[in-house]
């Protein structure tokens, strides 16, 4: 009796062994099958980034929070030293995304280039003034010095020409035009050497912190001039082509981008990653800059976008001519991209 009991207890323990060594042996193979796989690459995106610009805040945003890893993109970014050398990387091959402007991009696909834009932001710049400056209108820059950054066919300037014409008043025989680099600008504005300065937004952000004020945003401007809403001036560029062959890479990249705005909007602690970038460590300079960068990000249809710019560039083409806007009297249809959903 004893003898019997002690082989069905034997037999049990054996089948239970069995069934946790052929457990184990699943489990092992089923490791080594998936460490053998090879794993899918994340897409890799080549970027020519303005080192100073602000598309390196909103990268340190995205990868401070993960973002590029969650969208499962591998961005190379190549740092550059102006706007520029990001359109010459552009057309030479180096580079898959670049900000830039609408009216570029048109004006390249005119000349066979098949560039395209999807908004980054409708931030501009502003004509400002000293707190204690008499002017108060726009009309008020008759007679006066002004100082414009970006030279004689910058957008925002021309855009301002146009506004004023409408109220007979042409601002480059009525006033004292000075052009120069957009520090330079800002630093003479600062010294006192002229009555109003045109500058770049992040200029007229530091003008603004140290207590300058906005005589008129060139936001403020468009709607006379035709268009229906905020008009994203800057934004992501890439070749359609390449666009086309890397669809999803590119949704991706974009739904990316919108995350990292929205932290920015939305965390004042996601802006401990941007302030070294930003060049001051100020708090109030610091404020504006945050305040202006939200106040600039696009929450427009690209149809809307793309009408405005439709009716904007013919009023750049007016004033501007052929060497601004090239041969093309009208915004190429292409230039923006209707690809991703919900746009």
């Amino acid at each position: 009796m004893r003898i019997v009991l002690k082989s069905i207890l034997s037999e049990e323990a054996a089948h239970k062994v069995t069934r946790v060594l052929g457990r184990l042996l699943a489990l092992a193979v089923t490791l080594v099958l998936t460490l053998a796989a090879p794993a899918r690459a994340a897409d890799t995106i080549r970027l020519a980034v303005q080192k100073t610009g602000t598309f390196s805040w909103e990268l340190a945003a995205i990868r401070s929070a993960g973002l590029d890893k969650e969208a499962d993109l591998s961005l190379e970014v190549t740092e550059l030293a102006s706007t520029e050398a990001g359109k010459i990387a552009m057309r030479a091959g180096s580079a898959d995304i670049i900000l830039s402007d609408w009216l570029w991009v048109s004006r390249e696909r005119a000349l066979g280039a098949k560039l395209t834009f999807y908004p980054y932001s409708s931030a501009l710049g502003a004509v400002m003034v000293p707190a204690s400056s008499p002017l108060q209108t726009l009309a008020d820059l008759k007679g006066r010095k002004l100082a414009v950054a970006g030279g004689a066919i910058d957008k925002s300037w021309l855009l301002l020409q146009a506004r004023m014409k409408q109220d007979g008043i042409d601002l480059k025989s009525d006033a004292t035009i000075v052009y120069g680099a957009p520090p330079l600008i800002a630093a003479k504005a600062l010294d006192g050497e002229m009555d109003a300065s045109l500058n770049f937004w992040n200029f007229c952000a530091q003008l603004e912190a140290k207590g300058f004020r906005r005589l008129a945003g060139i936001e403020e401007i468009l709607p006379k001039l035709g268009a229906k809403g905020a008009v994203s001036a800057v934004g992501y560029v890439f070749d359609e082509s390449w666009a086309a062959s890397h669809k999803d890479a590119v949704a991706r990249f974009i739904a990316m981008t919108r995350k990292a705005k929205q932290l920015l909007v939305t965390s004042d602690p996601a802006w401990d990653k941007v302030a070294p970038l930003t060049g001051t460590s100020d708090p109030a300079m610091l404020k504006t800059y945050r305040e202006r960068y939200r106040d600039g990000i696009p929450h427009r249809s690209i149809d809307d976008e793309e009408k405005d710019a439709r009716v904007l560039y013919r009023v750049l083409a007016e004033i501007g001519g052929r060497d601004l806007v090239g041969p093309a009297a009208e915004l190429d249809p292409g230039t923006f991209y209707h690809a991703i959903p919900g746009d």
